[in-house]
Formats: C-alpha cells, sequence, structure tokens
C-alpha cells in the first residue's frame, strides 16, 4: 500500500535539553487504522504534536528526522497549512470551546475552507449523522456536554476540516467503554466506506487488537516493536514490550 505518511529517524528536544523521542520511524499507509501504543510519558503525544507541527507551542524542536506526508517533507510546515492539506490532530483532552455551542464548534472546524452556506449544512448534517448525540445537543454549549460528547465533537470538528490523515491522541481516556467502542467504531467505518486514515495514540491494547491494522509499540521515546496488530498480539511481543516478561 502506498505510504500516505512516513516518519523516519524522528528526535524531538524540549527547551533545547530534553530529548523526548529519538529514532522513531513509523508508516502510515493510505485508507489504514495505525495505532502508536505505549505508557504514559512514552512519548506517543510527542510523536503525533511533531508530526502536525504543534510541538513548537509547547518549547519543542525536530531536532533531526524526516516527515513526509503524501510524498512532501513537512517539517517546519506551519500547522494550519497542513490541515489545509488534510491532516489535522485531535489533541488529547478534546480541547472544545467551552463557551460555544456544539454547532458552532463543529462550524470553526470548516473554517479554512470558507465552504458555501449549502456545503457547510451537508457538511454538519453528516456529522450529526456519524453521531447523533451531538445533533441533539447541537444548541448546547460544549461546556455542558459530557466528556464522551465532547470527544465525539473534536472529531467531528477534525471531520469539518475535510481531512485524509486524523491524527487522536488518547481518544478513550476517560470514557465508558460503550462510547469509545461507538467512536472507534466509527473510526473503522470512515477507514473502510471513505478512505480516511488514522494514527491513534492509545494505551488500550485491546482496542488496537480490534480496530488497528498495524501496531507500534513505543518506550522511553523509541519503537521498540511494530507490525500486523494481530499476529504481534498472537505471539505475545506487544505484551512483552508493553508490559515486560510476566513470569
Amino acid at each position: 500500500m502506498t505510504a500516505l505518511l512516513e516518519v523516519e529517524k524522528l528526535e524531538v528536544v524540549y527547551n533545547q535539553s530534553i530529548l523526548a523521542v529519538k529514532h522513531v520511524d513509523l508508516i502510515v499507509p493510505q485508507h489504514s487504522v495505525v495505532a502508536l501504543l505505549g505508557a504514559n510519558g512514552a512519548g506517543k503525544s510527542t510523536t503525533l504534536k511533531a508530526i502536525s507541527q504543534l510541538i513548537g507551542s509547547e518549547n519543542g524542536t525536530i531536532s533531526h528526522g524526516e516527515i513526509r506526508y503524501d510524498g512532501k517533507s513537512i517539517v517546519h510546515t506551519d500547522p494550519s497549512d497542513l490541515v489545509k492539506q488534510g491532516l489535522v490532530q485531535v489533541l488529547e483532552g478534546r480541547h472544545c470551546f467551552t463557551h460555544l455551542t456544539v454547532e458552532e464548534n463543529l462550524k470553526t472546524g470548516a473554517f479554512l475552507h470558507r465552504p458555501s452556506t449549502q456545503k457547510l449544512r451537508q457538511q454538519l448534517e453528516k456529522i450529526y449523522q456519524y453521531f447523533p448525540r451531538l445533533a441533539d445537543k447541537k444548541n448546547t454549549l460544549a461546556g455542558y456536554t459530557s466528556g464522551g460528547e465532547q470527544q465525539m465533537l473534536a472529531i467531528g470538528r477534525a471531520l469539518m476540516t475535510q481531512p485524509k490523515l486524523i491524527l487522536l491522541d488518547e481518544p478513550s481516556m476517560g470514557l465508558a467503554p460503550k462510547i469509545t467502542h461507538e467512536i472507534f467504531q466509527l473510526i473503522r467505518h470512515l477507514q473502510k466506506n471513505e478512505g480516511l486514515s488514522f494514527l491513534i495514540a492509545e494505551q488500550n491494547i485491546q482496542l488496537a487488537l480490534d480496530y488497528a491494522d498495524t501496531a507500534y509499540v513505543i518506550e522511553n521515546g523509541t519503537i521498540r516493536i511494530s507490525g500486523n496488530t494481530q499476529a504481534l498480539y498472537e505471539s505475545g511481543e506487544i505484551q512483552r514490550a508493553y508490559l515486560g516478561e510476566i513470569a
């Protein structure tokens, strides 16, 4: 399969002194779901923010390596330009505009492309089909919605940008299993039926096993193992890399 995203020998430094990730290599093929697994502090969020070029907002710098999206180098590209090109990140913690309604939040995702009124309405209706809960709450301030609804809203806002690749950072964090599986079932639907690609930073091995085609396990800022998720799980490689050797 053709690679949509290629990361080679990525190194990221914070505050010009703290090496957060080193020699990270990963590939996201077109129309695929790839999981980046690891514990807290392993380097998952840093890797995603380096790809989306949001790392600079946290005094981080890409000190070495290459990132190619759709065949072109994107290192030092403005994050808003990446969104225009179809690469968007949903940050950990949702980050909705709590003082805006659900629908106003969704509309912010369409801003860069400046759609016509008719096109905007069509996009909104599509999001409401994906997330009926959001349709019921479209006039509610986002700050008064549940954590699961805010995660759906954050993903819906990303979808309003008309992406080709979505980076999701810990989408299951703090959510009930039922809500989590609703979200991941939609991810699989978007991948299979609409050709979207996803790179998902997660701690939940079972979610990766159920929904991701390929998994990378990151530990102390370095990719330890990678491969077909099912094969890695059946061989015990994910469990050993992620949980350590079990006597």
